[in-house]
């Protein structure tokens, strides 16, 4: 349970998402139906832990038809994120043979021109065998499925 509100709490921080829940909901609303182009450029803003590797490799392996740049100044969209890894303890290694990991993780594209965040995807996976790798795929699994839909 604890663990579950460090991540909720992380989340809500990480994304500005303390605003009054009318303005939110309304604003949301309108930037998250918004497409995003085929071929946008998209700037991935640095993660602690190196996550941000995680989702350009993710992106590259679910072929996201995005173009991703390596400076801010260069992009239409910035994606944004936050991804948390607890390992497998020594009991579930031995009683269950497995060594697979819990893995949360969240990111947000925002249009950089307006400041609307057009997209926010967060994934937990709770016995994770390719650790960050598979949270980064299905962010990026879920980001193609938006720019394809529209």
């Amino acid at each position: 349970m604890r663990f579950t509100l460090t991540v909720t709490t992380l989340f809500v921080a990480a994304f500005g998402l303390l605003t009054g829940p009318d303005c939110l909901a309304q604003s949301s609303k309108a930037a998250l139906d918004k497409p995003i182009p085929r071929g946008a450029k998209v700037f991935i803003a640095p993660v602690e832990g190196g996550f941000e590797n995680y989702l350009a490799a993710g992106l590259q392996k679910k072929q996201v038809p995005v173009v991703v740049v390596g400076k801010r100044e260069m992009a239409e969209y910035e994606m944004s994120g936050v991804a948390e890894s607890e390992k497998a303890g020594w009991a579930k290694m031995l009683f269950m043979g497995t060594t697979a990991s819990k893995e949360q993780a969240g990111i947000k594209v925002m249009n950089i021109q307006t400041q609307e965040v057009v997209f926010a995807y967060a994934v937990h996976k709770s016995n994770s065998a390719r650790g960050k790798q598979s949270a980064a795929e299905a962010c990026a699994k879920h980001l193609k499925e938006k720019i394809e839909s529209k």
